[in-house]
């Protein structure tokens, strides 16, 4: 019961840390990570409600892990409710830096918080949200590291190109947050890797 119980709270922890550190990095004001950067351009270049665009994108992503053999689990559909709810609710409560300094602090602030979140939550093996899941379903032969930062500035490029905006914490998520995990599981001795 004791497994259970831990990869319960693994799960649960990390989305509500996640949530906290996503809400950070919106709250920062220098640019969202690619996957929502992604969402916001196909919204603005189809004509598409955000929400539409997002559950849209969401499911292409999981279909592309689950060519791969990754599917999705409950814990996917947690990381989608838990971390959607968290920010939704916490993001009235943060205000946005009156300083670029300040800005700047709270961005590198969120990212050991992001790094936290995202390895709990995929250290439970309950399964993988739509951000992550084609990452990993590459991881082998491509290390989570690489092919997480390869998505993100995929994403962010081309929602870049269908009209959204960019900024600093967009490069810094893309570039840096996948490394940041993979140091971050080996300091908390979390494998993140999912089954197929």
């Amino acid at each position: 019961m004791a497994d259970p119980l831990r990869r319960g709270a693994l799960l649960l922890g990390g989305c509500l840390v996640l949530a906290t550190g996503v809400t950070m990095l919106l709250t920062a004001d220098l640019g969202s990570d690619g996957f929502s950067t992604l969402v916001n351009g196909v919204s603005i270049g189809v004509e598409l409600p955000f929400v539409v665009a997002n559950a849209a994108i969401s499911v292409v992503f999981l279909l592309a892990a689950a060519a791969r053999g990754l599917r999705p689990r409950i814990g996917t559909l947690v990381q989608v409710v838990v971390v959607g709810g968290g920010v939704w609710l916490l993001l009235p409560v943060l205000d946005v830096p009156g300083t670029v300094a300040g800005q700047v602090l709270l961005l590198v602030v969120a990212f050991p918080v992001l790094a936290v979140g995202i390895v709990c939550y995929l250290g439970s093996h309950l399964g993988a949200g739509p951000a992550e899941s084609p990452s990993l379903a590459w991881d082998p032969p491509v290390p989570f590291r690489w092919s997480y930062s390869t998505v993100q500035v995929t994403s962010a490029v081309v929602g870049w190109l269908l009209g959204a905006t960019i900024g600093p914490g967009t490069l810094a998520v893309s570039f840096l947050l996948g490394p940041g995990v993979d140091l971050t599981s080996r300091l908390l001795r979390i494998d993140v890797r999912q089954a197929s």
